[in-house]
C-alpha cells in the first residue's frame, strides 16, 4: 500500500500504541497528526487519511474524512466452530441476556457500551433505563484463560503477536516459548474464517490458552486496539488497511465497514 501524501490521524487521548505508531509512520515518510479535539482537523478533508483511535473518535470524524474503518462482524465469535472457542457463544440482544438465570460472560461485540465481564445472572446487566434492549451482545460460557495473546492479522497472515495477560492480569511480553503453538492454532482459526466467520482483511484476533487447550478469545478492530509488545511497524501495516480512505477499500471488505453517523455540529 502506497502512503505517499497520506496522513495518520491519531485520537486526542493518544495512548502508548499511538505514540509508537506516530514514530513508525515518521520512519516511512508518512505524516502523523494528533488531533486536539473530537473534530476533523482543518485541512485534512479531501486528503488521504488513515485513522488510529477509539470508536467514538472514528464516529466523530470518519464520515467527514471519507474513512473506511473495518471491524469484525458482531457474530464472528459465535460463528466459529466449538473446537476453536471451547465454549458455547451466542449472539443475542441485551433484552434476552437480561433473562439469564445464571453466570455468563457478556460483552458488546464492538463498542464498549458496558463492562465486559462475568455477570452472576441477567439481572446484573445494565437495565432498560441505561441501555436499549435491542443492543447486540455476545453471551458465552465462563472459561478461564491462563494466558492471552493479541495478533494483528493482515490478509489472513499474522503480522505481529504479543502476550497481554496471564492469570487474568495484565502481563505484556513477546510470545517466546508459546509462539510455535500460538501460531499453529492461529493458522487453524484463520483457515476457519470463512462464510459467517469471515474476517476483514485487517483485524485483531485475541487467542488464549485454557486448561483444556487453545481457544479464541475475541476479534476486534485493529484501528482501536492496543499493540502491547507487538512490532509497531507491523501494527502500522495492519492499521493503515483497517481504517483508510473509502475509495481504496477492497470490495471484499465492504461487509465489514463500520456504519459511521453523520455528525451535526
Amino acid at each position: 500500500m502506497s502512503t505517499t501524501g497520506a496522513t495518520l490521524l491519531l485520537a486526542p487521548r493518544i495512548n502508548e500504541t499511538g505514540l509508537q505508531l506516530r514514530t513508525a509512520a515518521g520512519r516511512r515518510g508518512l505524516r502523523a497528526h494528533t488531533a486536539v479535539s473530537w473534530r476533523a482537523p482543518q485541512g485534512l478533508a479531501g486528503t488521504r487519511v488513515h485513522l488510529y483511535g477509539g470508536p467514538l473518535f472514528a464516529d466523530a470524524v470518519g464520515r467527514e474524512l471519507g474513512l473506511a474503518p473495518l471491524e469484525p462482524s458482531d457474530g464472528w465469535l459465535a460463528a466459529l466452530p466449538r473446537e476453536l472457542t471451547r465454549r458455547r457463544v451466542e449472539l443475542t440482544t441485551l433484552a434476552e441476556a437480561r433473562r439469564l438465570p445464571g453466570p455468563a460472560f457478556v460483552k458488546a461485540p464492538a463498542d464498549k457500551h458496558f463492562t465486559a465481564r462475568v455477570y452472576p445472572d441477567g439481572s446484573a446487566l445494565p437495565g432498560p433505563e441505561l441501555l436499549d434492549g435491542a443492543t447486540p451482545v455476545l453471551v458465552s460460557e465462563v472459561v478461564r484463560f491462563d494466558t492471552e495473546f493479541r495478533l494483528f492479522v493482515l490478509d489472513g497472515t499474522v503480522r505481529a503477536a504479543s502476550r497481554y495477560a496471564r492469570g487474568g492480569e495484565l502481563s505484556v511480553a513477546a510470545p517466546e516459548s508459546d509462539a510455535p503453538e500460538l501460531l499453529a492454532f492461529a493458522a487453524d482459526v484463520l483457515a476457519a474464517a470463512t462464510g459467517p466467520a469471515a474476517l476483514p482483511s485487517a483485524a485483531v484476533v485475541d487467542l488464549g490458552r485454557t486448561p483444556h487447550g487453545w481457544a479464541v478469545v475475541e476479534a476486534n478492530a485493529a484501528w482501536a486496539s492496543g499493540g502491547y509488545a507487538c512490532d509497531p511497524d507491523a501494527v502500522l501495516d495492519v492499521v493503515l488497511r483497517a481504517a483508510g480512505p473509502l475509495p481504496e477499500l477492497p470490495p471484499t471488505d465492504r461487509p465489514f465497514l463500520r456504519p459511521l453517523p453523520e455528525v451535526v455540529r
